[in-house]
């Protein structure tokens, strides 16, 4: 089908990147987001407006496929009521828009949040339980997302969940990691078996391309690389190739715990620091992608070449990276969750 594709929340990290594909292979984009645009591309027509009143949005002739990346996301960071705010209402809005407009594809990104915090391997087919305000409203914008699937035949809906997406712009846990690391040490906060799944940003974009491309109608899947890397194995990996001269220490998990349970009494805001983001230090984010290895997906490279890739574009001071190789180990090979 022939038309535009819009994506909502196309001045984010990820949209950000998505953009820079979609303007690659020809596609006419417009975006749409509160924020102005991190980059400017010649022929996307950038709009600045809120995706929870899209009353006055219009776009001229038909439009193809809705990439919906508007989110309040950053955990801890917001009111509660700023969640269910954006995110279950820019779900609706987004959805009605689209029925309103004949629009028969969307791809809406999730979190593996939706999950709840737990040890134990998570796939597509564990039940979600969520138990931050971020992880219910995204669970609720599935949902939304799944009635405008339902309400017509022909309709395409894919529903991806992300792991920790790194890469050039992300600004978060991979950057904070880096920076560490850059400056020559890293504490593990009590623990190096914390299993983090994660995935490079440009992987996750072609991930949304296969899922595209199934005969599903609707899809959701986890986006994470398979191997389950645990904290020491990005730290390692980091290390060999980027912060050879990085110095490692070890804070015992009772001082972490403890920490968080101070914090939360004295108040994080009165020092700036939160309770939530020091017990995440020791919680794993185990999630496999159950739906896309079943279907014969592979990543294009893993986390040794996603981290080569996005040296050379950080802001952050590294040597050259190794020579990464663009392939994972066979699947045959890898440890397989046991669900």
């Amino acid at each position: 089908m022939e038309g535009s594709i819009v994506v909502f929340g196309g001045s984010g990290f990820v949209g950000t990147h998505l953009i820079r594909k979609l303007v690659a292979a020809g596609e006419r984009v417009i975006s749409l987001d509160l924020k102005r645009q991190r980059e400017t591309l010649a022929g996307v027509d950038y709009r600045i407006g809120d995706v929870r009143d899209l009353s006055g949005f219009t776009v001229d002739g038909p439009v193809k496929r809705i990439y919906n990346f508007a989110a309040v996301h950053t955990t801890p960071g917001h009111p509660f009521w700023e969640y269910y705010d954006t995110n279950i209402n820019g779900a609706i809005e987004v959805t009605r828009w689209a029925g309103a407009c004949g629009v028969g594809e969307i791809v809406f990104t999730s979190s593996i949040s939706v999950y709840g915090p737990s040890e134990e391997t998570k796939t597509e087919a564990t039940e979600p339980k969520p138990e931050s305000a971020y992880g219910y409203s995204k669970l609720m914008a599935e949902r939304i997302h799944r009635i405008w699937f339902d309400a017509q035949p022909a309709r395409k809906l894919v529903v991806v969940r992300p792991a920790v997406v790194f890469g050039h712009g992300e600004r978060g846990n991979f950057t904070r990691l880096a920076k560490l690391l850059n400056k020559g040490f890293f504490v593990y906060p009590g623990r190096k078996d914390t299993i983090k799944a994660c995935v490079y940003v440009e992987d996750l974009l072609d991930s949304m391309d296969f899922a595209l491309a199934q005969p599903d109608p609707a899809i959701t899947y986890n986006a994470a690389y398979p191997e389950r890397y645990t904290l020491e194995q990005i730290i390692e990996t980091f290390r060999a190739d980027h912060f050879p001269a990085a110095r490692l220490f070890m804070i015992p998990r009772i001082v972490v715990t403890g920490a968080a349970a101070i914090l939360g009494k004295i108040g994080a805001g009165n020092i700036g620091f939160h309770p939530e983001r020091v017990t995440k230090l020791v919680r794993s984010t185990d999630v496999y992608p159950g739906v896309l290895t079943a279907r014969g997906y592979r990543f294009p490279y893993n986390l040794k070449g996603g981290l080569a890739r996005w040296s050379p574009v950080t802001d952050i001071a590294v040597r050259p990276a190794a020579a990464a190789t663009p392939h994972v180990p066979a699947y045959g090979q890898q440890a397989r969750p046991g669900v």
